[in-house]
């Protein structure tokens, strides 16, 4: 592994920061949806098409805006990123009604799905093991400590439905000024025809990414849920109407997977994925047995291990297909695999609030969305198992370049050797 030169290190820092802080100011109103819903009277189908829109604007400005920075330039569109983040977050402090929340959610996906592919493209032209690993934990580490940042703000300190957003905005101010000091990249020509949406995969990494579809599917559908319903989940188990309670449920799913990331970062990518699977399971089970005892410490067991199982997921579909993608096309690949994981985090949400009106209330849904992430693991350990290679694509070596991880190459798996 090649040791980074300082100003490379502290631009890797930059970089996976602004993961993180995107992330976490997406997962602020999470605490919040509950005094939101009091002051405003509007039942749990609002609250998952609250966070389906910011879903889908993220998916909209993947589709369109993935590829810009291939032309405008990585620092151009990052500084856009964070001023339409920080106009949002205005919003948010003077919300008074529902529409003005819809609002600064719609700005927000717009601004983090602008820049999650130039932040995960800029991080691997600049190191492509640490900048893939990156790619895999500020998502998760981002969420988390958003939810249990929000919740303590608004238990504990003044203006609740301000404050925390305030803060975010001082961070977005010195990102930006960080952003300013980078050094420009280079730009390409035919920006017009980069807007058109497009899912753009080379031919020969398609296959890969069809097979690791539907574990980052499966393991963002499970953040979605987190994200919208379980703080109520967690509210009610516990007999307690505190926020903090309410966030904690999302920062143990997303730490804890952030931790896993780290802990398997050597472990070969098929068999975190085997094990992601395994844990997703046995976590929505856990779910299941803890809504059916009423018992909120057996839920936020469950929420552990179906954290090892977030983590394992994530790392081993990203691992697989990111490390092959040769520079020009990074950008494009990332906001391929983004579009499939807020898909999943999206549309089972607010399929989620619907069944808590219109079935059979809030254990019921859990019921039900626990049984789905469960059917949809075995769908994907059915598609690993009938994958043929059984070798990861990070366990080999191009005989042309001599690097385990070349992304350079159009060459199939077998034309590598061990």
């Amino acid at each position: 592994m090649k040791t980074l030169r300082r100003p490379e290190h502290r631009s890797l820092l930059l970089l996976a920061s602004i993961i993180i802080s995107f992330l976490a100011s997406s997962s602020a109103p999470t605490p919040l949806y509950a005094t939101y819903a009091n002051q405003w009277h509007f039942s749990p189908i609002t609250t998952t098409i609250v966070f389906g829109t910011y879903a889908i604007a993220v998916l909209s400005a993947l589709l369109v805006l993935g590829r810009a920075s291939d032309h405008l330039g990585r620092k151009t569109v990052l500084l856009g990123a964070l001023a339409l983040q920080t106009v949002a977050m205005v919003a948010f402090c003077e919300a008074n009604y529902i529409g003005a929340l819809f609002a600064g959610r719609i700005l927000q996906g717009v601004a983090t799905g602008s820049a999650l592919g130039t932040l995960g493209a800029a991080m691997l032209d600049i190191d492509r093991e640490r900048g893939t690993r990156a790619n895999a934990v500020a998502p998760g580490l981002g969420t988390g400590i958003g939810a249990l940042f929000s919740g303590l703000i608004v238990q504990y300190l003044p203006a609740p439905t301000r404050l925390v957003y305030v803060v975010f905005i001082g961070v977005f101010a010195v990102q930006a000024l960080g952003v300013a000091l980078l050094p420009r990249t280079a730009r390409r020509p035919g920006l017009r025809a980069a807007l058109v949406p497009e899912l753009v995969v080379p031919r020969h990494l398609r296959r890969t990414l069809l097979a690791v579809a539907p574990v980052l599917f499966a393991v963002w559908s499970l953040g979605g849920f987190y994200g919208s319903l379980a703080p109520a989940l967690a509210q009610q188990l516990s007999g307690t109407d505190s926020v903090v309670i309410g966030g904690l449920g999302l920062f143990v799913l997303t730490a804890v997977s952030s931790v896993t990331t780290v802990a398997f970062a050597r472990t070969p990518a098929r068999t975190v994925m085997f094990l992601g699977i395994a844990l997703l399971v046995l976590g929505s089970l856990g779910t299941l047995v803890a809504v059916e005892a009423s018992s909120v410490s057996g839920f936020f067991a469950s929420t552990f291990v179906s954290g090892i199982g977030f983590g394992a997921g994530f790392q081993g579909g990203m691992r697989t297909v990111v490390p092959l993608v040769a520079e020009h096309g990074r950008a494009g690949v990332l906001s391929s695999i983004y579009v499939i994981c807020y898909l999943g985090m999206g549309l089972p949400a607010i399929v989620a609030g619907i069944l808590v009106v219109h079935g059979g209330g809030l254990p019921s849904a859990t019921r039900d969305y626990s049984l789905f992430v469960v059917a949809f693991a075995v769908v994907t350990l059915i598609t690993l198992l009938r994958t043929r290679d059984t070798r990861h694509p990070t366990d080999l070596t191009c005989p042309a370049h001599q690097d385990v991880r070349c992304a350079l190459c159009t060459e199939t798996p077998s034309a590598f050797r061990t």
